[in-house]
């Protein structure tokens, strides 16, 4: 008896959705083409917004720019709901790592009473600040246009609070998980001279009715603190007090800072090509924000670096000056 196997391959009468193969071709798509692409309804809606009737739930006129197609604003990482959270939660093992050898060797509550006194008046601070990006991705991700750029600030505006997290570790590292750091760190936020030019202008872009613009307000002072406090701060730290322990806990929000520039980067420099339009309205609202980040920046730098700010702020400037150049929207 003989048993004789025959092999047939089946052709698959479609290799992808129809919206897919308008786009891409009839091939296999990818997983983030999938979660990515022509998602957003765009007709049939059963009614207007009570709260803005002249628009549409997705609107496109919800900001000045405009695209011929809004799924241009692809993101480079090609994250999807599925990659993001892979990604993320590799990066939260490693980070949790950092922090619990820091707790098991005391480093943090170890430090001088003026280090860590420095700390909650220069670092902890930015809990809050990571809570208004979060204010501020939501408003993106709510009101934008276009799937491949709500979904990329839905995911941001959940990094950011991931963030805000991670400095209230911090806090409560320095202060033996008592919060009095993070209540501590509040009052600073709230009340001292130094923080308030910084919150203004963050409850300004609160107010923006243009997601674009909030989104690049948000991006001007991330880029500002970014080398102001995470790296020349940190780095200004590390040598007067002889401990790397800063440069230990701010890893991961410095890693997250590129992973995240890098959607960015690609956000701008895709609005800003695709008309003079777009690109002499966001050059607009950088020298607008640009201004007032950098005038609420000088008492913090003062705070945190003392004679050291003004070289510092000019690093900060130049490092604003090549990113918007590089995105095109500034012309060199």
């Amino acid at each position: 008896m003989t048993v004789e196997i025959r092999v047939r391959s089946v052709k698959p009468l479609r290799q992808s959705f129809t919206h897919l193969a308008q786009r891409f071709g009839d091939k296999p798509a990818s997983r983030y083409q999938e979660g990515a692409y022509d998602i957003q309804s765009t007709t049939n809606f059963h009614y207007k917004p009570l709260w803005d009737p002249e628009r549409d739930l997705w609107d496109a006129r919800r900001t000045a720019l405009t695209m011929a197609d809004w799924y241009a604003l692809k993101d480079p990482r090609q994250y999807y709901y599925g990659s993001w959270t892979i990604a993320r939660a590799r990066q939260q093992d490693a980070a949790d790592r950092q922090l619990e050898m820091v707790e098991q060797r005391g480093q943090l509550a170890r430090l001088p009473e003026p280090a860590r006194h420095e700390l909650q008046q220069v670092l902890l601070p930015l809990r809050h600040v990571e809570w208004a990006a979060n204010t501020n991705f939501a408003y993106v991700s709510a009101y934008g246009y276009g799937t491949a750029l709500t979904q990329a600030a839905a995911m941001a505006m959940m990094d950011r609070l991931g963030q805000a997290q991670h400095h209230s570790r911090i806090g409560l590292l320095l202060d033996g998980q008592t919060g009095r750091s993070l209540a501590e760190a509040k009052r600073q936020w709230l009340t001292h001279p130094a923080w308030q030019p910084l919150r203004g202008a963050l409850e300004a872009s609160f107010v923006s009715r243009d997601w674009a613009q909030t989104l690049l307000a948000q991006t001007l002072c991330d880029t500002l603190l970014h080398s102001l406090l995470l790296r020349d701060w940190e780095a200004d730290f590390s040598h007067r007090h002889g401990s790397a322990v800063l440069a230990t806990v701010l890893d991961f929000p410095l890693r997250w800072h590129e992973d995240h520039g890098r959607w960015i980067d690609a956000l701008l420099k895709t609005l800003a090509a695709e008309n003079e339009a777009n690109r002499a309205q966001l050059a607009d609202w950088a020298g607008q924000w640009g201004a007032r980040l950098g005038e609420a920046l000088v008492p913090i730098a003062e705070l945190a670096l003392g004679s050291e700010a003004p070289a510092a702020l000019d690093r900060a400037r130049e490092a604003l000056a090549r990113r918007l150049t590089k995105a095109g929207i500034v012309r060199s």
